[in-house]
Order: C-alpha cells, then structure tokens, then sequence
C-alpha cells in the first residue's frame, strides 16, 4: 500500500534539511523538531489539507488547544512542552513564507500559552542564621571572609556577581548610615543600606581578615572579596562558599541552596514583615514592580496559614 506525500509532507523536510545544513542544528533537536512538527501535519492532516497555504490562523490555535487537552488522541502537554511545540510551529511557517511557499505566515500571531509562575525559592530566618553560623566556623582569614560574603549577600539582597564585583570604596561604613553601593544589570547602580550584622561581619573582615589575604596580591586588588591569592574572589568561588556552608549547616535540600535563594530570602523575609513591594523592588534593582510582586505570592501562603490556624471560624 503505497503512502501519498503531500506537499505539507515536503514543506515540513525541506524546512528539516534548512534547520540541518543552514543552521546546524544537533541531532537531538532535529529529532525534537521532527516530533513536534509531524504532530503538527499529523493535526493538518486529519483535516483534510495538503498545501501548507491552506492553514490558517485558527487552525494553528486549534492545533494548540488540541496538544494542551489532547483531543488530538495524543498525550496532553504541559504549558512548557506546548509552548516548545508553538515556536516550533511558527518557525516552519516564517520558513515557508520567506521561501515563498506560502503568501500569508498564519501562525505569526499565535502566542505560545503563559508558563505558570514559579515561586522562588526561600528559607526560613533560622536556616539562615544556622546557614551564616556555618560559615563564620574555623580559624584563619577565611571563615571570616565566607561570613562577611554571606552576612552581606542576605542583608542586602544584592546577587552574588554585584557581591564579588564590590570594590572597597563602595562601602560606606558609617555607624547609623551604612550602605553599599551595588552595580545590577546593565551596569545600573543603586544604594543600598547595610544592617548592623551585615555591617559588623564586614569590618571584622576587612580589620581582621582581608589584610592577611592581600599578601597575595601583585597590585593590590580594589575588590572587598578576596580568595587566597589576593585576587578578587570568583562567582564560581562565591557559590562553593554557600554550597559548604549549607551542607555544613545540615539544611534540607543543602545541594538546591544557591547565592539567589539568600536573594530570594531576603526580598522574602522584608514583605513578611510588612515592607512595601516598591521599597523591595528598589532594593532589588528590578526595573519594574511586576518581578518583584512574585514574592508576594509567597507570602500570601503564610497568611493563609496563620489566618487558617488563628481564626475560629477558619476551620
């Protein structure tokens, strides 16, 4: 029984060969894009079509609602897998049009279904005091020097590249009015306070600490975080000192434990005790409000809790 190839068939490996010898693709994504896609004219098909100029917009939306609910008799994708599957689709239509195979693009428009938004990350006060006393154990310049990294990274919410690129003068260590003076994405600065154990820890370690592991250093690096050679300290550095840390802590789930998660904490911790989203949008140097607001979906589940367990008619 002879199998008839229509022309949705060649548009689909001549936009496969195209994905091969043009861009290079691995094997692994061509074979993603090949299961995607015959999913795709699979779907076409069933209606009835054989030229890709025969597909319009509502069928390309109808072939997603059809791969979220599977009504296609094929397994029902998540938002993420779905969405995998529309940029896929897309990319072959924009192939067509461009190649002039086909007139119109009709899946230019159809967006790829909202990702559900994922709670970050946090750990409770205790696990970071138990975290920070973690750090500051043992003898030497080091301890000191993991502790103040820590301390400062929590106590500012500053993101661990912005810790390690610190420069000595970006420290104001006035009692009363400490800050530091951060540089976040597209080199935007911002001020930001300086508690007084974040503080404390700092000077212990530039009194106490940094000297001993200046020596090291040729020119005299300007960074405040400096490794065993005088240089400044590496991000890569900055994360096995949390890594240690954490697993010298004993905390739950220590190999998950990043520098963002003491971030995450820190914008965490500040709505739970009642600051305002736009003070902690400042502190973080997000450039709009709306990333910052996830954080008070977290916090919306503790006061369901406490409501949940406090009031008498909750229950």
């Amino acid at each position: 029984m002879s199998v008839t190839v229509t022309a949705i068939d060649s548009a689909l490996e001549l936009y496969l060969a195209h994905l091969t010898v043009e861009r290079g693709l691995s094997t692994n994504t061509l074979l993603a894009y090949r299961r995607d896609l015959t999913r795709y004219t699979a779907f076409l098909d069933s209606r009835g079509y054989r030229e890709p100029a025969e597909v319009a917009e509502l069928d390309v939306e109808d072939f997603l609602l059809a791969v979220r609910t599977g009504s296609d008799g094929r397994t029902a994708l998540s938002a993420s897998s779905a969405a995998r599957i529309v940029v896929a689709v897309r990319g072959w239509h924009k192939f067509l049009l461009l190649d002039g195979v086909t007139g119109l693009d009709p899946a230019r428009a159809v967006k790829p279904p909202a990702q559900p938004k994922r709670l970050p990350k946090a750990i409770s006060v205790g696990d970071v005091e138990r975290l920070l006393d973690a750090a500051g154990l043992g003898d030497g310049p080091v301890p000191l020097r993991d502790r103040a990294l820590l301390e400062l990274v929590y106590g500012t919410g500053a993101r661990i590249s912005e810790a390690v690129g610190l420069d000595v003068d970006d420290l104001d260590r006035t009692p009363g009015r400490a800050s530091v003076r951060l540089f976040g994405k597209g080199s935007k600065e911002r001020v930001v306070p300086l508690g007084s154990f974040a503080l404390d820890a700092v000077e212990a370690y530039l009194v106490r600490s940094r000297p001993a592991l200046a020596v090291g250093s040729r020119g005299g690096s300007p960074g405040v975080f400096l490794n065993t050679r005088g240089a400044r300290l590496s991000r890569q550095s900055a994360w096995a000192v949390l890594r240690v840390a954490a697993q010298r802590a004993g905390l739950a789930g220590a190999e998950h434990i990043s520098p963002h998660t003491l971030r995450h904490s820190f914008a965490t911790h500040l709505l739970a005790g009642g600051a305002d989203v736009r003070v902690v949008q400042e502190l973080l140097g997000h450039a709009s409000v709306t990333t910052t607001q996830i954080y008070t979906m977290v916090t919306a589940d503790t006061l369901r809790e406490v409501y949940a367990a406090s009031h008498p008619r909750a229950r």
